[in-house]
């Protein structure tokens, strides 16, 4: 079947910053950070900081020099990569997440997997929530509420689990981002990963990431709890697609860093909102980044 090639507008979104985590440790993941990125870019007038966390650069060895064909120089401009050097086998995607968010400078957060994609108009819409809250359109003349964390995609069965190939990226790209590119999937559980837009005040002000989880497992359940707890979090009912990859322990439930994962959301999880809010203000990780009751000193 051939597919419909879209029209394609280039939407202003300047007021985000996508923050991608990133270490390329199998093929498909170089496939989905390239797939991804190109929508991003092609899509938006956006930032985009990607932080890479490994022994050598894949990204610029290999990623970059496609992106570079496949993008405009001021497309090109949109995105900022970062590379540490590292020698150590654990990812710790928190603490990169932290670096990145106190790089941006936009009103608005993204903590963004690099192997999801959301349909364009959810990006638009998750963004204005947090600039401008949410209108119930049952209530027309009420004030807007407002949202400081907005889940793009809904709670049960909106995850398309899409098993990725070569033609379907291609394909996919070729057609202005087809959906309909995606042809082999599965409807899975969502929940509490993938994607999160954040006010980044709050975000700052309520401990952004916790830097003691380490590697995978738990991280998402409790910022979840936290934010649920202690702000203003929305819901868009709308599908994420996730480019399936292989796993390694970085990735999985067979990490050495899950069982103190899984203690530490239980014990967070057991307390109230007062003790929870006092846990975040004195967490030495904000304190060493310069961040004093939920404010960062100097900028």
């Amino acid at each position: 079947m051939e597919l419909e090639v879209l029209e394609q507008e280039y939407t202003p979104l300047k007021e985000a910053t996508f923050v991608i985590p990133l270490r390329i440790e199998t093929d498909d993941r170089m496939r989905n950070i390239i797939t991804t990125l190109i929508y991003l870019l092609r899509s938006f007038d956006t930032n985009v900081i990607v932080k890479e966390f490994d022994s050598v650069s894949t990204f610029e060895r290999a990623v970059l020099p496609q992106l570079e064909q496949a993008l405009t120089e001021d497309q090109l401009k949109n995105l900022t990569h970062v590379f540490e050097e590292t020698d150590q086998y654990v990812f710790h995607r928190t603490r990169l997440l932290n670096d990145m968010t106190l790089m941006a400078k936009t009103p608005v957060v993204v903590n963004y997997d690099s192997d999801i994609i959301l349909p364009k108009h959810i990006y638009v819409q998750a963004v204005d929530m947090i600039l401008n809250g949410w209108s119930n359109p049952d209530q027309p003349d009420a004030k807007p509420e407002p949202i400081k964390l907005v889940y793009p995609y809904g709670y049960g069965d909106y995850q398309r689990q899409v098993f990725f190939t070569d033609e379907q990226a291609t394909n996919f790209i070729n057609t202005n981002f087809n959906f309909k590119s995606f042809t082999d999937y599965r409807v899975w559980d969502a929940k509490y990963g993938f994607c999160q837009f954040f006010d980044r005040e709050e975000y700052i002000r309520l401990g952004m990431e916790n830097e003691n989880f380490i590697s995978y497992g738990y991280e998402d359940d409790e910022r979840y709890m936290r934010f649920n707890q202690l702000s203003n979090v929305a819901r868009i009912d709308d599908a994420v697609y996730h480019l399936e990859h292989k796993r390694t322990s970085n990735s999985w439930f067979n990490n050495p860093h899950i069982e103190s994962n899984r203690s530490l959301y239980q014990e967070l999880s057991g307390m109230s909102p007062e003790s929870l809010l006092n846990y975040y203000t004195n967490q030495s990780y904000m304190a060493n980044r310069g961040i004093i009751h939920g404010k960062k000193i100097g900028g």
